[in-house]
């Protein structure tokens, strides 16, 4: 382990520090392409197909005592701390900093609900699938530490992974920030355990779309000069463990389209995709008209989504896939059932424009447009949009039995 002296000075150099105000932690964030396919299929990621991860943002926590450095993508799609353990021979795992349980004076083994083992008993593991992958590991509590923001809390530690996708990663493990409802239990939450030393039970994400500036994961506040716009806050719209709102309809440049009257989105820092309902991706494709060769490329509208009356806005270089080959809508498909559905992803090139903010205690969600350090003036203009005319309102109604009648 770190002599006190050089584990500071790793700290600093990877982009851990805390702000003078108590129970206030800004993380920095480093930015590294992954291409793989990761589809959770734990019991409290029902609705989650999958996420495709192009690109990944990751910082650092500790774990035990004396602390255990790990680097995380900070992920509000999912609900628990996953890291790899000292037991865990698989590639992927020796590739990573693993957890060593023998050299932390503090951990104790618990079974995968959060409840305690018997004295005469064993405890349990707990298997989470992702696509072809899987991640096989025991539960344990140790302390925790965001900066220098600590608390007791329960986590994965891997005994086995699958080489793919893991293997490919670089960073070690997956910090899940999604609601309590999708953790193994409420200590395994790290919002639940850390809310009582921070000064609000927020926390709040900016990531830079260029290397002009660092992305930074402030915890117990917000920040006002990474925002572009006045900060304006929704409600999580449903008990499902995301950070769940509702879309009041689609729109393009600023004109609602009628195609999605009722639908949800979930704020994903854990992938790199835009995802949507099948059928409001095919009439959104038809109406885009996107040429395969790129002559219309400049023409495409902006393409936004009205959330509590404000209309947030995609260039067209943000929901088209461009390359040497042509071009394609770049949104995936993802049909997700009532009640939880149907459900839109807003993932990396989405949280590239928007500052977003997760209230624990409020169970709401903060936008704002980002304010980047390569922009002289923000693309992404908060715009507040009126009510539904007639026309509109008869059109959504319509798509909207449309929508029930294709679910049932």
């Amino acid at each position: 382990m770190l002599c006190p002296a050089a584990y500071a000075s790793l700290i600093r150099e990877r982009g851990i520090r805390s702000d003078t105000q108590a129970g206030v932690v800004t993380l920095s964030l480093e930015q590294r392409t992954v291409s793989t396919v990761l589809q959770s299929s734990s019991r409290q990621a029902s609705g989650r197909s999958s996420a495709i991860h192009k690109t990944a943002y990751f910082g650092q926590l500790k774990v035990g005592t004396p602390p255990q450095l790990f680097s995380v993508v900070f992920d509000t799609g999912s609900g628990n701390l996953l890291v790899p353990g000292k037991t865990c021979t698989s590639a992927a795992c020796t590739s990573h900093d693993r957890f060593d349980a023998h050299a932390s004076s503090t951990v104790t083994e618990v079974n995968c609900d959060g409840s305690a083992i018997p004295p005469d008993g064993l405890g349990d593991e707990v298997t989470i699938t992702f696509g072809t992958g899987h991640v096989t590991g025991q539960c344990l509590t140790d302390e925790i530490c965001v900066g220098n923001v600590c608390n007791r809390g329960d986590f994965i530690a891997a005994t086995d992974e699958s080489d793919h996708p893991f293997a490919q990663f670089q960073f070690d493990g997956v910090l899940g920030l999604a609601m309590p409802a999708m953790s193994q239990g409420a200590d395994f939450s790290l919002m639940e355990r850390l809310g009582v030393v921070l000064k609000k039970r927020m926390f709040s994400v900016f990531l830079s779309d260029s290397e002009a500036e660092s992305s930074e994961i402030v915890f117990g506040d917000t920040k006002s000069h990474h925002m572009a716009s006045d900060l304006f806050w929704v409600p999580v719209s449903r008990p499902t463990g995301y950070w769940q709102v509702q879309i009041e309809d689609v729109t393009m440049n600023n004109k609602r389209q009628g195609i999605c009257a009722d639908c949800q989105v979930a704020v994903d820092t854990g992938t790199s995709q835009l995802a949507g309902p099948s059928d409001v991706i095919a009439t959104l494709t038809e109406k885009l008209n996107v040429k395969s060769d790129c002559s219309n490329f400049a023409e495409l509208p902006k393409l936004g989504f009205v959330v509590k009356g404000h209309v947030l806005n995609l260039e067209p270089r943000d929901y088209i896939d461009k390359d040497s080959t042509g071009c394609a809508v770049a949104l995936m498909p993802l049909d997700v059932p009532p009640p939880n559905g149907p459900l839109f992803i807003f993932g990396i090139p989405f949280l590239q424009k928007f500052v977003t903010v997760y209230d624990h205690e409020a169970k709401s969600v903060g936008f704002a447009v980002a304010r980047h350090a390569s922009q002289k003036h923000p693309e992404a203009v908060l715009v507040t949009i009126g009510s539904n005319s007639s026309a509109v309102q008869g059109a959504q109604k319509k798509q909207r039995s449309l929508l029930h009648q294709k679910l049932r």
